[in-house]
């Protein structure tokens, strides 16, 4: 069970760092997103914004899911990558079909997943509509 906690932490502290460092590296670049956006999608800019904003959080939700998937497969968790990472999507999702369902001794690791999915979900809302406020 430490064993467990003390992963689960060390993974959520990883996606954590991920997360803060890539969204600060893009809310630097915004600026000079929309500027070229302007002479490209002129009337369409907030909606281009928008997109590629949208696109942007996917894209790092979709690391924090394959950190997730990754260390699943390492601790031997499954014995093959897509088992590991269709359950850290569905974990970190916090949808939890329950089709794939962890050992015993592995069990806390989901949980800990799902948490991290719900405030990486979270902060990702948050992060959005300081973005659609900025295009505005």
């Amino acid at each position: 069970m430490i064993y467990q906690l003390v992963l689960g932490t060390f993974v959520i502290t990883v996606n954590a760092i991920f997360q803060a460092e890539l969204f600060s590296a893009f809310a630097q670049k915004l600026e000079k997103v929309i500027v070229h956006l302007r002479r490209v999608f002129r009337r369409f800019t907030n909606t281009a914004t928008i997109v590629i904003c949208v696109l942007f959080v996917m894209a790092v939700q979709t690391v924090n899911v394959w950190v997730w998937g990754l260390t699943f497969y390492f601790a031997g968790v499954f014995s093959e990558l897509e088992p590991s990472l269709y359950f850290s999507l569905v974990s970190f999702s916090t949808l939890g079909f329950g089709d794939i369902v962890l050992d015993e001794k592995w069990r806390m690791l989901s949980g800990l997943a799902a948490a991290n999915g719900l405030l990486s979900f979270g902060w990702s809302t948050a992060y959005m509509v300081e973005l659609v406020r900025r295009t505005q």
